[in-house]
């Protein structure tokens, strides 16, 4: 797995980024079987069904918070095929019903509409309680999307009502983050402008790229203005874009990317932009053109917004073809460090484009997947020395994925899904006095759920053991830290 599964690299790159044969195996031993699994039921979708048949599939538990939970899933018609191996739409009304007792699912939250990308939200649920539930459309009980790559769980927070043929699965809601709510941010990355291709990697038929329907708008646009409108939907103040915003550093795709990103608010103010290896161009001016810094560097910043300090990272200040490790470059690090160093105890989020480390992918980790190792280490340090950080936001590997750093225990590592694909959308903040809560959200737009499940194809189907997020905390967790120091942005 290259930097991510977006463009064709050359051959050098391709080479510089080849994990090594414990990663290929390992990799190996968890790819085969899906794909087994997968030819088995492309044979099941070929035998002929009864008009009146329905799957409802592809089931999965996106957002938990102490009130609300937001459930997905896909029907379609079977024995049918719409060129990439899943069946063709299926237009019927979805339902939840669900209760605090398996036997006892006595109520009900339904769409307002028919569709066959259904997504229904529960709301006034109470903190730290158990919920059964039960998907259904046309009578039909919706089945999970299967994580058994990484033994996940996909739909609930146990493992209650798996070898059911649809559940009632099972949920707990979580207590809220201490304290009052400040302030949300909207995290997002990858939204790839100017790309064609989801999942294109040169050289492997196997991963051959799943494109638009023809006649639709171009996906990274479309999945970009379904994530502005969903964030502010969603209540934050703040949005923070780390990195790949291009699919090649295209002075019109930049262009693109910021008439969108304007809809959400003032860049600089409202919203910030840090760049990522796709972004790179020969000369940097296409993007300093669309997304100006002014401040240390050409592409990191701090900025503080009421008591909380924002710190924008470029993971790429290097020359290269981008499917290589990512690099501060010694001038911006140094420049970091001095910056925590002056005010360790003040309340920091930093994001940028690359992780620090790669954990528990079901693809084999390259070097080219994160940060240096180095500067990895050096950032970690720093961090040890600075107990007001308490979250690094990265992007790159196009997944949910949260990692507490054992250097750093007060740190979580968030990387967060591309927002151009499967499951497409972002993760919220929800900053408070005495902790926060991070909650991935689906974009909600129709048109995006309908490209968010043709894009889950990508991998030749296995997309989802790698972006989901194998758990629920994965995409949903909440953690105690003091954020006392920050005032509520007005």
């Amino acid at each position: 797995m290259r930097c991510c599964f977006s463009a064709h690299l050359p051959a050098l790159a391709a080479l510089s980024a080849l994990p090594g044969p414990c990663e290929v195996l390992r990799s190996g031993a968890r790819l085969a079987p899906a794909l087994l699994q997968s030819a088995s039921a492309a044979v099941q979708r070929s035998r002929s069904p009864h008009p009146d048949d329905l799957i409802a599939v592809s089931l999965e538990l996106v957002t938990l918070t102490e009130d609300r939970a937001v459930i997905t899933w896909y029907t379609g018609i079977p024995g049918t095929d719409d060129g990439l191996g899943h069946p063709l739409p299926a237009l019927t009304e979805g339902e939840i019903v669900y209760g605090t007792h398996p036997s006892r699912l006595n109520r009900t939250a339904s769409e307002g509409r028919p569709t066959a990308h259904h997504q229904v939200e529960l709301t006034d649920l109470e903190p730290g309680q158990t919920y059964y539930y039960q998907a259904r459309s046309r009578g039909t009980a919706a089945t999970p999307t299967p994580l058994h790559l990484v033994r996940g769980n996909a739909v609930g927070t146990s493992t209650f009502g798996f070898g059911s043929s649809g559940g009632p699965y099972c949920f707990t809601t979580p207590q809220p983050p201490p304290g009052r709510h400040l302030l949300s941010i909207a995290l997002c990355n990858d939204l790839h402008l100017g790309e064609t291709t989801a999942g294109l990697v040169g050289g492997i038929p196997l991963l051959r790229g799943v494109p638009q329907q023809p006649g639709r708008a171009p996906y990274p646009e479309l999945m970009s203005r379904a994530l502005v409108e969903e964030a502010r939907r969603r209540g934050a103040d703040v949005l923070l874009a780390g990195g790949d915003i291009s699919a090649g550093g295209a002075a019109h795709d930049l262009g693109a990317a910021r008439r969108i990103l304007d809809g959400f608010g003032a860049h600089g103010e409202d919203y910030f932009v840090v760049r990522g290896n796709h972004d790179r161009s020969r000369d940097n001016a296409s993007f300093q053109t669309a997304f100006p810094v002014g401040d240390a560097g050409p592409g990191y910043f701090a900025r503080d917004l009421g008591g909380l300090r924002v710190i924008g990272l470029d993971t790429y200040v290097k020359t290269g073809n981008g499917a290589d490790a990512g690099g501060l470059g010694p001038e911006q690090l140094a420049w970091f460090q001095a910056r925590l160093r002056e005010a360790p105890d003040q309340p920091t989020l930093v994001f940028g484009h690359h992780p620090l480390t790669v954990r528990d992918s079901v693809f084999p980790v390259t070097r080219g997947q994160q940060l240096d190792r180095r500067q990895a280490r050096a950032v970690v340090d720093a961090y040890a020395s600075a107990p007001g950080v308490f979250l690094h936001h990265a992007g790159h590997t196009h997944r949910n994925k949260r990692t507490v750093l054992s250097r750093a225990p007060h740190v979580t590592q968030q990387e967060v899904a591309a927002a151009k694909e499967y499951p497409g959308g972002f993760t919220l903040v929800r900053i408070h006095t005495g902790g926060y809560a991070l909650n991935h959200y689906k974009a909600g737009d129709l048109a995006a759920r309908q490209w968010s499940e043709r894009s889950r194809r990508v991998a030749a189907g296995l997309w989802p053991h790698h972006a989901l997020g194998r758990s629920v905390t994965d995409r949903n967790s909440v953690t105690a830290h003091d954020l006392s120091g920050i005032t509520r942005r007005v």
